[in-house]
């Protein structure tokens, strides 16, 4: 190395505070400014090393991996900036070991903290260097106390002996002169070198404004704010050589001292040996004997079980066998796949339900086998090479699915299993994308949030967008942006941030398993006071440095499956008949594909969406195969290319199959000659052309990368090894030009075969035994409002009766009564947690049904369900089974609880001893009658389901638009079912939404037939304000039209919104005529009745509304006009004042369409 400078305090954009270097950038720096060496410190991890390791050494640059760490030094009570650079491998994994420690033992406020005795043990290859800014020297110095300096120095020494540094920076910040003078002081003292620093934030010196956004992001501050810490300056950036040998001539041994280091560090990652972690087999056997001995055990039990395997075919069983072993264990993969066995096996033991299997591994026998999955790739066509190239070394990957509920119990075993030191879960970065980076820096420039919010919502809302595509797309950002300052200022400023990282979380099932512990590898991070950690780097740094990773994924359906399940066996068992189990039920079930085909699939996984049923409607799926492919179907690639409505007119015989050659009949017969899957590829590469499955499997990976060059090279292997198969050039090159085009389209048929099967297995449960897979969906959604009443709707459809909350009958779930009916579950009661569920069920469990509210509140404990959750199991109805109406129950809470608390406190202080010796003669007694409840009216229909909808997040026993259900009748359509066009639909209003994406609001309406989505403009929103409150009834005239992206796959654009009262007024927008009509019966007519009804009438006269009376008798039926005198304007006053005397039935209000007499309206 030449003399130079080389940066050695530096943060990238992952030091998610005050960094902003992207690490490629930077090395693309350095490489421009001929740096021999540049260190990177984030700020208290080392979640960009791989990163910067790979990038540097591609530029030619030698990479050092440090930290800047917080250090706490109990002895002195003080805390000081420490940076650490790994001279060696050893080294980096004492900065690891050290780091992790900080995480997991010395968090304090959230802050990870070095205790300065960790030190000790953990310095051995690591440099120290005493940072200029809050270093242990620097706090000394200002604290003037020259014996305490001198013995901290002995102190460092000592701990780092000729590894010990002061830190120079000329940065131009306060106190440095003085920091400076007193490090060359006693560096000459003490022989300690100094190094100079730029303490490095950002890449060049117009970056300061962008940085110090990134800054007021993460503290919430403003730019201009005169209050924000200032600890940053515009010399941060990344200074040439030759820029600090000029900022240091006065200190060249300042400069030198950095070359000197960076001579020193000399660390090697090792990439691309993997690292597998240590399954641990008997003595005197390898894992290889284990893995083949396990593999043809398994084999031998499917065969066994098997009517499909026969004599005749169970040879090709054994055949694919040995081939897959004979390439894992070649491979060294043996581990691999008995880790993955064993945590499945202990899983599927202890009760935890287990996916059949996701992605290619379900391509895998060996895999099948050891019951790693459930289907048979043989029987499906499924290709290990898919799975595991032996022709392309690559570590395998097996995504397992788990119940949601229990995947973390599954962890807690490997844990358990393998040192909890050795499994981590992974880290995961978000960054800041294009719409929301133009937000932050918005807040930070102090922008109007209305200004701001026009600007984000001209950004598109698509997966991948970026600030330069955004101006790419649209012509107002366009526009704006060459107009309008702020816009340019605000653009310009957040597109220096775009895809910046800017936080930290977890990989949502990466889990990596290693065979040392962690800390070896890599630091690890937690939050503070959890135990509960992943790893610092990301998900493919962790396979870079040979560490292999597993996909524990969590499965909601797998859940539903287990619990109806459960409901299922257990009503068998109580008949004394054979349980079910699903793994054995039949694949060509005729009530399933009926079920399917009628698309009664909502609920069902994988075939629930609008999209998906229209997709099954026309397909008419009658066989597995055909769901395998409709999986794999429902995707915009075949969907947008025609290849469905190619696949849909072969099936149903509209349309020719065809095979492009007769020996492809055998791969493509089962998709009608269709090429959809992408082991078809490799299957017609290998039959046609002679190519290994290895090799297609290649072939098959170049034609999805699309890159020219092996495109052509792959054309002529493919076309000669066809013609020297006695196929004719010229239909060689077409079927490899089909072949490249679907190659694009094709889907992982593994992965469709294993996601085909969780779907029929839910289809056939909704076919066979209904009620228990409802109770099963609508538990495992009792958190989402919105889906319960959506499921509740499909429920009702199916026929079965849900019976309402009980605190006698409900089990925390819902769960089956019978066939056709479910009770609800006391968990999907807002407010009413666990453990007070937990407590009810168990007294309940051992003393019997609850008698009345006194019974149950001196009965179950009070801390755990108090007034709170008593109040909204009174309000769901779940106490409607103890002797009084809801508002008396509500009425009687708190005397009902205080009588419990006083009962609780007899019983603990003795006064109801076993003898009664110290009880009052009458205390019982006067207990007793006071636990009579004080009754009041009860809450009317509109009161009780509006408790409902608070509790229950829906109406459940009835509908406050019930009363209006007749009057509606006359001129809306109803939700459910509704079809596009113009349409005029009401409801109560559930909830309003300000779209994130558009200038509109969403309102969510109900009408106890479904739930739909009003968009209403935001110009009409200011119309309508009044009318557009919560829990209030609208009507909507407008149009109706398909939209995925909405509940139902309906959504409705709102023209005009009304209120009931609108329609009725005369000069109503609908333009009709409305009327009261009173039926009543000849056994009611008595005075009273009669005078009455006129005393009504005539409190609400108006001339408006004209009144009819459909009289009944026994064997006749008239209408009676009233006069004008008896007009009413119809109101909600006089609806109620009728209906105390009348039910509501014999209430009508009836609309008729104005009619033309005379060139006016009457």
């Amino acid at each position: 190395m030449q003399m130079s400078f080389v940066h050695l305090h530096l943060h990238t954009e992952f030091s998610l505070i005050d960094g902003m270097i992207k690490v490629n950038q930077l090395a693309e720096k350095a490489a421009e400014l001929a740096m021999p060496a540049m260190a990177v410190t984030e700020q208290s991890q080392t979640f960009s090393a791989v990163k910067f390791y790979r990038a540097m050494q591609s530029h030619g640059i030698k990479p050092i991996i440090g930290s800047e760490i917080k250090v706490i030094d109990n002895r002195l009570n003080e805390s000081f900036n420490l940076i650490l650079l790994s001279q060696h491998f050893e080294g980096y994994q004492n900065l690891s070991r050290l780091i992790s420690k900080s995480y997991i033992e010395g968090q304090r406020r959230g802050i990870p903290f070095v205790n300065y005795d960790w030190l000790k043990d953990n310095n051995e290859g690591l440099i120290a260097v005493d940072c200029a800014d809050n270093g242990s020297f620097t706090n000394s110095i200002l604290q003037q106390d020259e014996s305490k300096i001198e013995k901290k120095c002995e102190n460092w020494l000592s701990l780092f002996p000729d590894r010990y540094y002061f830190e120079l920076q000329r940065i131009g910040l306060k106190g440095q002169n003085n920091h400076i003078s007193n490090a060359i002081k006693y560096s000459e003292k003490f022989d300690i070198p100094v190094v100079a620093s730029n303490n490095a934030r950002f890449l060049d010196e117009d970056d300061f404004e962008a940085h110090e956004a990134r800054v007021c992001i993460y503290q919430g501050y403003t730019l201009n704010d005169t209050r924000r810490p200032k600890q940053y300056t515009a010399q941060q950036y990344i200074r040439s050589s030759e820029e600090m040998q000029e900022l240091f001539s006065d200190i060249p041994e300042a400069i030198e001292n950095t070359m000197k280091i960076a001579q020193r560090c000399n660390i090697e990652f090792v990439l691309g040996e993997n690292f597998l972690p240590n399954f641990k087999v008997n003595e005197n056997e390898t894992q290889d004997d284990r893995l083949i001995a396990d593999a043809k055990a398994g084999l031998a039990r499917i065969i066994e079980d098997d009517d499909k395997i026969t004599n005749e075919n169970s040879t090709d069983y054994s055949h694919r066998l040995d081939i897959e072993i004979d390439v894992i264990t070649k491979m060294g993969f043996s581990g691999y796949f008995l880790i993955v066995a064993d945590f499945i096996r202990w899983a599927k033991e202890n009760g935890i339900p287990v996916g059949p299997g996701r992605g290619s591994g379900a391509g895998s026998l060996v895999a099948y086998a050891l019951d790693i999955t459930e289907l048979d790739p043989l029987e499906y066509d499924l290709l290990f090479e898919r799975f595991l190239n032996p022709e392309r070394v690559s570590l395998p990957d097996f995504d397992i699915d788990f119940c949601m509920d229990r995947r973390d119990e599954v962890i807690d075993y490997v844990a358990m299993k393998y040192g909890r030191d050795h499994v981590s879960q992974i880290i995961t970065y978000g960054t800041m994308a294009a719409k929301a980076v133009i937000r932050d820096v918005g807040r930070v420039l102090g922008f109007p949030y209305g200004f701001v919010d026009q600007i984000a919502k001209l950004i598109p809302f698509d997966i991948g967008m970026t600030l330069d595509k955004a101006m790419e797309e649209e012509k107002e950002l366009r526009q704006r942006y060459n107009s309008e300052e702020d816009v340019k200022s605000l653009m310009d400023l957040a597109k220096k941030l775009e895809g910046l990282s800017r936080n930290a979380g977890r990989h949502a099932g990466g889990l990596v398993i290693a065979p040392k512990p962690l800390s070896d590898y890599m630091p690890l991070y937690c939050e503070e006071g959890s135990q509960a950690t992943v790893t610092q780097f990301d998900m493919g740094d962790v396979e870079s440095i040979g560490l292999v990773k597993f996909d524990f994924l969590g499965l909601r359906t797998l859940t539903i499956i287990d619990w109806a399940l459960r409901d299922v066996n257990r009503l068998k068992k109580q008949n004394n008949e054979k349980e079910i189990n699903i793994r054995k039920i039949p694949l060509d079930d005729p009530e399933t594909y009926a079920l399917i085909q009628r698309m009664d699939t909502t609920a069902v996984f994988q075939l629930e969406s609008d999209g998906m049923k229209k997709l099954v409607s026309r397909l008419k799926p009658d066989v597995f195969d055909d769901l395998i492919a409709l999986v794999a179907l429902f995707r915009p690639g075949p969907l947008q290319s025609g290849m469905v409505d190619d696949f849909v007119d072969r099936k149903h015989g509209r349309a020719r199959v065809q095979y492009m050659h007769d020996d492809l009949e055998f791969a493509l017969k089962p998709t009608y000659g269709v090429i959809l899957y992408q082991e078809q590829v490799m299957q017609i590469a290998q039959v046609l052309s002679g190519y290994s499955l290895g090799a297609a499997d290649l072939l098959r990976r170049a034609m999805g990368k699309k890159k020219p060059e092996e495109m052509a090279k792959q054309r002529q292997i493919f076309t000669e090894g066809a013609v020297s198969r006695g196929v004719d050039e010229k239909q060689a090159t077409m079927i490899f030009d089909l072949m490249e085009k679907f190659a694009g389209y094709g889907f992982n048929k593994s992965h469709s075969a294993a996601y085909a099967l969780v779907a029929y297995q839910t289809a056939w449960l909704k076919a066979h035994y209904p009620a228990a897979f409802m109770a099963a969906v609508l538990s495992s959604d009792m958190d989402n409002t919105d889906k319960v009443v959506m499921l509740f709707e499909e429920t009702r459809r199916m026929q079965i009766e849900v019976e309402p909350p009980s605190v006698n009958e409900s089990f925390y779930s819902f769960t089956v009564i019978n066939e056709k009916s479910i009770q609800y579950g006391l968990g999907a009661i807002k407010g009413v947690g666990a453990a007070a569920i937990d407590n009810i069920i168990a007294e309940r469990k051992e003393n019997g049904p609850f008698e009345n509210l006194f019974d149950l509140c001196k009965r179950i404990d009070l801390r755990k369900a108090n007034k709170r959750v008593l109040d909204a199991l009174i309000k769901s109805g779940a106490m409607d089974s103890l002797g009084a109406g809801r508002s008396t129950l509500n009425e009687n809470l708190d005397k009902a609880t205080s009588l419990a608390e006083q009962h609780n406190k007899d019983l603990d202080s003795g006064q109801n001893d076993m003898f009664g010796l110290d009880a009052p003669a009458s205390s019982s007694e006067e207990e007793e009658s006071s636990s009579v409840y004080d009754i009041i009216k009860d809450w009317d229909d509109k009161q009780r389901v509006m408790y409902e909808k608070e509790t229950l997040g829906f109406y459940l026993s009835g509908h406050p638009i019930n009363r209006y259900k007749q009057e509606l009748s006359r001129i809306t359509r109803k939700l459910y079912g509704l079809k596009t066009g113009d349409v005029k639909v009401a409801g109560y209003i559930m909830s309003i939404r300000k779209s994130g994406m558009r200038e509109e609001f969403d309102v969510k309406i109900d009408d106890n037939t479904s739930r739909k989505v009003v968009v209403v403009k935001s110009d009409d929103y200011e119309k309508y304000r009044n009318y557009l409150i919560k829990d209030h009834l609208i009507i909507v005239h407008g149009r109706a039209r398909n939209d995925d992206y909405y509940e139902g796959g309906i959504k409705i654009l709102a023209d005009s919104i009304f209120t009931i009262d609108d329609v009725r007024k005369p000069g109503n927008p609908f333009n009709l005529t409305s009327s009261l009509k009173l039926t009543l019966h000849e056994s009611q007519m008595s005075n009273g009745l009669i005078n009455n009804i006129k005393t009504i009438l005539h409190k609400y006269h108006h001339d408006v509304s004209n009144v009819v009376v459909k009289y009944v008798k026994p064997d006749a039926a008239g209408l009676v006009p009233f006069g004008k005198e008896w007009n009413v304007r119809i109101s909600d006053d006089l609806i109620d004042e009728l209906m105390n005397i009348l039910d509501i039935n014999q209430i009508e209000i009836e609309y008729n369409p104005k009619v033309k007499n005379n060139n006016s309206l009457i």
